[in-house]
């Protein structure tokens, strides 16, 4: 079987990634669509969610990836193994999410990961990485009050450019006295995660709960 090659970097301003996806049937991709949702935004082979929804079977789990031809893969595996609570969308997060996430049923939206994200090293590509301040605003929008978003990197600005953003929405409260968390507290790691920590190299983490929103006084 000849080997497919998939790009490692995608650029999400690329015109062909401008056009919103339309969201699924969720009652069609999940056999009990009202169970609590993780989303794992930029989920690359979707290993990880994989796991996650072998893990806990109570929750649901969507990936969201800009490289299609991961998300054919990781949907015919997750359907080979028969999960009914998993689910991969090809789409480009920085124009569908809030399309996809506005067909939810409010309060669904319960988890968020941001894993190892392209850094776009160079200042110029900063505009290409994934967190940016409108992303921020719609996941507030749409995750649950209580709701928590785990933030990792192996790159410290990354790291630090993400917890930033989350930072400067006032529903977002960053959890914990320490800089980073030493550990991961979600039951699987990506696979990222364990070849860095196997060269012994740091993880930058940090986890942001939703509050209820202030009212204006």
């Amino acid at each position: 079987m000849a080997l497919v090659r998939v790009r490692q970097h995608v650029n999400p301003l690329s015109r062909k990634f401008q056009t919103p996806v339309d969201p699924p049937a969720w009652g069609k991709v999940y056999r009990q669509p009202n169970l609590p949702l993780h989303l794992d935004i930029g989920c690359a082979k979707g290993r990880f969610i994989l796991k996650m929804a072998q893990v806990e079977p109570n929750w649901n789990f969507l990936g969201l990836e800009i490289r299609e031809t991961l998300v054919v893969e990781a949907n015919k595996l997750g359907f080979e193994l028969g999960l009914t609570n998993l689910h991969y969308l090809f789409c480009n997060v920085n124009n569908s999410l809030s399309p996809i996430l506005s067909t939810l049923q409010p309060g669904i939206l319960q988890r968020i990961t941001i894993q190892f994200p392209d850094p776009w090293f160079k200042n110029r590509h900063a505009k290409r990485r994934v967190v940016q301040p409108k992303l921020v605003t719609e996941l507030a929008n749409y995750l649950a009050v209580g709701g928590v978003v785990f933030l990792q990197s192996d790159q410290k600005f990354i790291a630090e450019e993400m917890c930033d953003r989350f930072s400067e929405n006032p529903v977002f409260e960053k959890i914990g006295n320490e800089e980073w968390l030493a550990e991961n507290p979600l039951p699987v790691p990506t696979e990222r995660e364990i070849a860095t920590q196997n060269r012994g190299e740091p993880v930058y983490r940090a986890i942001f709960v939703k509050q209820e929103a202030s009212e204006s006084i």
